[in-house]
């Protein structure tokens, strides 16, 4: 219960929900399905089916939790059931086979469009109150596909995440009351964690990493929210080769009117510590309305944009009501706001439809960057509206701020320095 009443951006009230954060001992998950008690062994062997027929079971016998003991038991992809949940315990990991043999082809969601597509290593659809904690280790084992989509992409410059084709870690879609607790997650083939229509999802004290050397991990977002309401990520330790927290929401000239689309709306990012990332806090690139969003007490290790927002010319995006506040570190830039034309596809629609970035507040951080305001004033494209900059103090190599570039522009207690 917080003392004082806090208010998302826009002045709705942030629910009690929000400040529960409370994870259950094992004990609480419900009857135990040790994976060895049940002839799944740490043996090198891939054992999806023998896993799934276990998730099966649990979900017959009225639920329970698939606990993976200490050792490394290999699967590729696997399905939980209403009532049945998850528990790495320490020094166990659940490793992902590096074969794409080994997952299922489904209809999925994949960068912004529903199509048939790898399924994750680990995916839930459908449920209530599922939970995936524990000190262990969910471990993608991608370097076999990495090396992969860099060879593809050295023979085809254009080459795409469908070209190369690659599971991710987690899927998660159509659930509620979700959470991940404690765990390691770690070295996915492709996004790290997707989260799609799903609410009241909590990422609570997870460490999320994939590696930017020696071979880069393509594409390993740390987790991407995907048409997501009440969100929270707090106490957790994000890098990866790729954008941290990414909003999503679909792409495309008509993408606001696709059911399958849709907003991103109360999410909040608190008490994080980033290492390296391309982007802290991502709208884009397939996104078309986030609302009601705060990123709060965070430190950067490393990472190229705090606040990065991806216009693309092809798909109309509403980014308001985005507060970051009582943020430090080392960052390129503070933020970034600019055209994102990678496979750009207006598909026969002759104008270009107009997006609006508005009521954003940057306040409270203390930070050291490459540029401070990296920003293209884009009429033709999009409206920047009711930006604030508040108590600010950023060392910079460049400043480049125009208060032109914005609209309703508020400054207060700025002070930028050459760094």
């Amino acid at each position: 219960m917080k003392d004082t009443k806090e208010f998302f951006p826009d002045g709705t009230p942030i629910d009690e929900w929000f400040y529960d954060t409370g994870i259950p001992e094992l004990s609480e998950l419900g009857k135990q399905y040790v994976l060895t008690q049940h002839g799944i062994l740490d043996d090198g062997k891939v054992h999806t089916e023998e896993i799934q027929k276990l998730i099966d079971t649990a979900a017959q016998e009225g639920g329970g939790v698939i606990v993976v003991p200490a050792g490394t038991y290999l699967t590729g992809s696997l399905f939980f059931r209403q009532g049945v949940n998850l528990y790495v315990a320490e020094g166990g990991t659940l490793k992902g086979s590096d074969d794409v043999s080994d997952y299922k082809v489904c209809e999925t969601r994949i960068e912004g469009e529903t199509c048939r597509y790898f399924a994750a290593l680990v995916n839930a659809d459908g449920l209530d109150g599922f939970t995936m904690c524990g000190p262990g280790t969910i471990d993608g084992n991608g370097l076999r596909s990495w090396k992969a989509f860099w060879l593809r992409r050295d023979w085809n410059p254009k080459c795409t995440n469908k070209d190369e084709q690659r599971p991710r870690l987690v899927y998660i879609s159509n659930c509620a009351n979700v959470l991940v607790a404690d765990l390691h997650l770690q070295n996915a083939h492709f996004w790290t964690n997707h989260i799609y229509r799903s609410n009241h999802v909590k990422y609570l004290n997870c460490r999320i990493f994939s590696p930017a050397t020696p071979v880069k991990a393509p594409s390993t977002d740390a987790i991407d929210i995907d048409v997501c309401t009440d969100f929270l990520v707090k106490n957790c330790y994000l890098e990866v080769n790729d954008d941290s927290v990414v909003l999503k929401g679909g792409k495309g000239p008509w993408a606001d009117t696709a059911p399958e689309n849709g907003s991103n709306e109360r999410i909040i990012v608190e008490d994080c510590v980033y290492g390296f990332c391309h982007g802290c806090l991502t709208c884009g690139s397939e996104s078309i309305h986030n609302r009601n969003i705060i990123v709060r007490r965070i430190q950067i290790l490393a990472g190229s944009n705090l606040l990065w927002l991806k216009m693309r010319p092809d798909t109309p995006q509403h980014y308001e009501y985005i507060t970051m506040e009582n943020i430090e570190g080392k960052i390129k830039n503070f933020i970034n706001i600019n055209p994102w034309t990678q496979f750009f596809d207006l598909k026969g629609r002759t104008d270009i439809p107009l997006s609006v970035a508005d009521h954003i507040v940057m306040r409270n951080c203390n930070c050291e960057c490459e540029t401070y305001f990296n920003v293209e004033k884009k009429e033709d494209q999009y409206r920047l509206t009711d930006f604030t900059f508040e108590n600010l103090h950023v060392r910079a190599k460049e400043n480049r701020f125009s208060e032109d570039m914005i609209e309703n522009m508020t400054v207060k207690n700025v002070v930028i320095e050459e760094a």
